[in-house]
């Protein structure tokens, strides 16, 4: 992490010259004149570059594009052979680091806003006296005297409101800016990153991946093609499916409470003459998931859900390498860890909004996809994403077999869908994952 918040950096040397603080003040006025919501999304941009830029990011040449698209075209042939889902026809593109940050910062507001609203508004509300169990109520201080302050807090409230959103923008940056360092494609987090009917690879990343595994460059650029193609089939021809993965990270989302009595304890130690201590506030842990049945469903929910497509995504590109490529079986057990571990980048993330974008169970949804695949053949498997009701639960995910030999799947591959609703589900909190 930056030793230096909010985007602010000193000279070579660390000193600060007249133009270096006309800069920083100019910086200053425009994280206090936010008025976007709860995350900076500015800043948020301008720290990801930086942090991306702390390692070489080279513009995408020829010689790097053109080898990434003959790679993804033989890809698209394996997969028609491996898969019942025709090729999507995406927008093929190589990235550089600073170029996945663009594309990706609109997928990024529709997974972390839901929870930086909520502890914005608590930080908000804490130092405005407001609130039915704030700090000054139990000073024993009378009710007038509360409310007297809470009125003359409301400017300071609004202002605390705007440092909490240069907070969670420094955060966010500094986050993606890390990944931004260690993904592969649009597609590597389990949701598609980027705009859809786009795909793409960053040749910087997978030189970066592929050193030391001992294994030729050009099988590892194919099978990471496969990877990123195989999820594009999916994205495309089940297009609930997106929604359907954002929607279970909101519910999530919305089971995640602040700790107040911490967040009281960390807004005692900030100091604001150390931007600093601002960050160390928002990195410490304050938020935890509510442990009530609704957030344990939520959360399996969600977990399962990624599990399953990682486990298709695995299996189907299994297939298609498997015979082609010596080195398949080397790179499907090195991409099993990497999802099944995360990288810093990753763990950063995860402590910043409190989710973890995992698939806990991929083996077993692996496991799951190739028994429907051995009883009822492709168009069985891919049959059942026609549908969210379809999906398997976590107690398919203990018995493949039965899932697979479930009568709802009729003679021909295919799934009665009677009686299912083929209009997309409205959402539980209209609000929910909207971006300002």
């Amino acid at each position: 992490m930056s030793e230096f918040p909010f985007g602010f950096n000193p000279g070579p040397g660390g000193e600060q010259g007249p133009a270096d603080l006309a800069a920083a003040f100019t910086q200053l006025g425009r994280l206090l004149s936010w008025q976007g919501g709860p995350v900076n999304w500015d800043l948020a941009r301008d720290v990801a570059r930086q942090v991306s830029a702390q390692s070489p990011d080279p513009s995408v040449g020829t010689a790097d594009r053109e080898p990434l698209l003959e790679a993804w075209r033989l890809a698209e042939l394996w997969l028609d052979d491996a898969c019942a889902f025709p090729s999507a026809g995406p927008r093929v593109s190589a990235w550089s680091r600073a170029e996945w940050i663009e594309a990706t910062i609109p997928a990024w507001q529709e997974l972390v806003e839901p929870v930086a609203a909520k502890v914005v508004d608590s930080l908000g509300t804490l130092l405005s006296g407001q609130g039915s169990d704030n700090p000054l109520q139990r000073l024993g201080l009378p009710v007038e005297q509360v409310q007297a302050f809470a009125a003359m807090a409301g400017p300071l409230q609004q202002v605390m409101r705007t440092l909490g959103g240069a907070m969670f923008g420094t955060q966010v940056g500094q986050a993606i800016g890390s990944l931004s360092t260690e993904v592969l494609g649009s597609t590597d987090v389990g949701i598609p990153l980027a705009a859809p009917g786009t795909a793409a690879l960053l040749p910087a990343n997978i030189a970066a991946f592929g050193a030391g595994l001992g294994i030729p460059d050009d099988q590892i650029r194919l099978y990471l093609a496969l990877r990123e193609a195989a999820h594009q089939r999916l994205f495309a021809h089940a297009p609930w499916l997106r929604s359907h993965l954002v929607g279970a990270v909101g519910a999530y989302a919305r089971g995640i409470t602040v700790d107040v009595a911490r967040l009281e304890g960390l807004v005692g130690q900030i100091d604001p003459a150390d931007p600093a201590s601002l960050q160390e506030a928002m990195s410490s842990g304050m938020l935890e998931p509510e442990d009530t049945p609704e957030q344990r469903a939520a959360l399996q929910r969600l977990e399962t859900a990624l599990a399953l497509v990682e486990g298709w995504v695995d299996e189907v590109v299994d297939g298609a390498a498997a015979a082609h490529l010596p080195s398949a079986g080397a790179l499907r057990e090195t991409m099993r860890r990497r999802r099944a571990t995360g990288g810093p980048a990753e763990q950063t993330f995860s402590s910043l909004v409190g989710l973890e974008l995992r698939p806990r169970r991929l083996r077993d949804a692996a496991a799951l996809w190739r028994s429907v695949l051995e009883q009822r053949c492709q168009s069985g498997r891919e049959a059942v994403w026609a549908h969210p009701d379809l999906l398997p639960g976590a107690d398919d995910l203990d018995d493949p077999a039965g899932f697979a030999a479930r009568p709802a799947l009729g003679g021909d591959g295919t799934w009665d869908l009677a009686g299912l609703d083929d209009s997309p589900a409205p959402p539980e909190d209209p609000e929910e994952g909207t971006r300002q």
